[in-house]
């Protein structure tokens, strides 16, 4: 149990740096731009929940991989232990 806590940490922490590492110097322009054409049209069209389900489709089934793995792991572990 304590491998897995230990895990997602550290995957966040990563995920946390990893965005400070690409840093852009956002001018005034950027503030007053209001409109993000693909977003609006995916909206528009009702396609962003599409993409919103795919992608946590695609997040649940790698999780759920990697819960399973860790489960056969910690079995083998316990089998090489006796």
């Amino acid at each position: 149990m304590f491998r897995k806590i230990f895990f997602m940490i550290n995957f966040v922490l990563l995920l946390h740096f990893s965005a400070y590492s690409q840093k852009v110097k956002i001018g005034e322009e950027d503030y007053q731009n209001s409109k993000v054409e693909m977003a609006d049209q995916f909206r528009a069209d009702g396609k962003i929940y599409v993409v919103v389900a795919v992608i946590m489709t695609i997040f649940a089934g790698i999780t759920t991989y990697l819960f399973v793995l860790d489960k056969k792991i910690t079995h083998l572990e316990n089998l090489n232990k006796k």
